[in-house]
């Protein structure tokens, strides 16, 4: 990774605030229920498929043209031909991505690619990685959740599009499948589950796995995917009792969620009253949020210096200039720096780059700023970096409100992996867009705040890392 957490940890004293990183949530617990149940999956078969990690992917809404390309090649079975198959010219109201992902899944069925297993089980969802210069491990289980209405079982905290529902729906419709997870975040300070999928997943002392993982899989961003059945009934029995008096926030699969209940409310199939979910206590060492940057273009007479003296009244605006190569990316580590010191303190701060050999940080300094502007929202919702950023620079000084956020006409959102912030920057020296915003990450404790205020945040809030992979198990209703 060269993304923002890479360049920053690079600092000697900022690895040592590697608790930074861990959500804490100490008296923070929520009240509800959620219902679920263990399923039978359908699972990519290797004795046809070779290596059933080469059939899995990335959630769709992540997976960019080039990607896609890398899965079709990786494996004729991957699943990126259902969950995101490619448009053709020739497409019509009989032919088109909906159809062929049917004939796919139809296809794959009759010849023995996908295979149902022979009992319920829940699945323990292990993910080893990389994050801020340190190593995490974050696990889970999949099952079926049953869907509720929001309230108080299940809250979202994130604005959804209607684009990506419709085209969730379309494939729902054609397929009558569940391929992708809903991640889900619940509260157990006992960690019942969590004991249950180290059993699992443990390892003996001699070296060797109690059971090997039905999916091994290490992805382009290094990221290690490991999948356990978890068949035993007692332990089966447990997770399901634990979960009854549990809420759940949706951290990830905002328009799945919708779209889950839009298709159940539509069809009345009994067996779409459930869907399958990822679910991960917060309590969860490898919970990790990473930034989600924003790229903006297509902005007419747009002018950093000016931008910048309309900021100065709300902003403490800092400057970091450079003229080598070598001083750019002193100046832009500097910025990161700086940007990271006021999210220890708890306070809200942006870096700029703008193509006029500088980069900048702008500080939020005027809290009340946000009163004039954010309506009756929550101080919880007033307080997060992109909502300031929405309202006190995009929208007020910018012109781009919630009708182009939705369309994202003028706006790119970058999620801080890989190559996202060299690619940002180029992005702007080339002229392709004329701004990048950096952010810091939204707190988990945020995440929880603004849910269970029953409010939603701005799209793309937060970045859940590493995302949740399609494929791993598959729901037929």
């Amino acid at each position: 990774m060269t993304g923002n957490g890479l360049i920053i940890s690079q600092n000697s004293e900022y690895r040592r605030q590697k608790q930074d990183w861990i959500p804490a949530f100490a008296g923070m617990t929520t009240r509800g229920s959620m219902e679920i149940k263990a399923f039978r999956a359908w699972r990519f078969d290797k004795k046809i498929v070779g290596n059933a990690g080469d059939c899995i992917a990335p959630p769709y809404d992540v997976i960019s043209d080039k990607q896609q390309t890398q899965l079709y090649k990786k494996n004729k079975y991957n699943i990126v031909r259902i969950d995101r198959g490619k448009v053709t010219p020739a497409d019509n109201e009989t032919e088109n991505v909906y159809t062929r992902a049917a004939d796919y899944l139809h296809k794959w069925i009759k010849a023995g690619v996908l295979k149902q297993d022979a009992a319920d089980n829940i699945y323990a969802y292990v993910q080893d990685f990389e994050a801020a210069g340190d190593s995490w491990q974050r696990s889970g289980f999949v099952a079926l959740g049953k869907l509720e209405e929001f309230g108080t079982g299940v809250r979202p905290h994130e604005k959804t599009l209607e684009g990506p529902k419709a085209d969730r729906l379309k494939l729902t419709r054609a397929t009558a499948t569940q391929f992708g997870q809903i991640f889900m975040l619940y509260d157990d300070p006992k960690k019942v589950a969590d004991k249950i999928i180290k059993k699992t997943t443990a390892t003996l002392r001699s070296g060797r796995a109690t059971q090997k993982p039905l999916i091994n899989m290490v992805d382009e961003d290094g990221v290690r995917h490991r999948l356990y059945p978890i068949a035993d009934a007692k332990d089966i029995n447990t997770i399901v009792k634990t979960m009854t008096d549990k809420a759940t926030v949706i951290a990830d699969g905002h328009h799945r969620y919708e779209t889950a209940l839009n298709y159940f409310h539509e069809t009345g199939n009994p067996a779409a009253k459930y869907q399958m979910m990822t679910f991960v206590n917060m309590r969860n060492k490898g919970l990790i949020i990473l930034p989600t940057h924003r790229l903006v273009g297509n902005l007419e007479g747009f002018d950093i210096q000016k931008l910048l003296k309309k900021l100065a009244g709300d902003f403490a605006i800092t400057s970091y200039p450079f003229g080598s190569a070598k001083d750019k990316s002193a100046a832009r580590e500097k910025m990161f720096v700086a940007m990271r010191a006021v999210f220890k303190k708890g306070g809200v701060a942006f870096g700029i780059y703008a193509k006029d050999k500088r980069f900048y940080t702008a500080v939020l300094v005027n809290d009340a700023a946000m009163d004039a502007v954010a309506g009756n929202m929550s101080k919880a919702w007033r307080s997060l970096d992109v909502s300031v950023l929405h309202k006190l620079i995009l929208e007020k000084f910018l012109g781009i409100g919630e009708k182009q956020l939705a369309s994202e006409s003028n706006i790119e959102y970058i999620k801080d992996v890989g190559n996202a912030i060299d690619e940002s920057i180029a992005s702007v020296d080339g002229e392709k867009n004329q701004v990048v915003f950096f952010m810091n990450p939204t707190r988990i404790e945020q995440v929880q705040q603004v849910a269970a205020a029953g409010e939603k945040m701005p799209q793309k809030s937060t970045f859940f890392y590493p995302k949740i992979f399609t494929g791993l198990t598959i729901n037929k209703l």
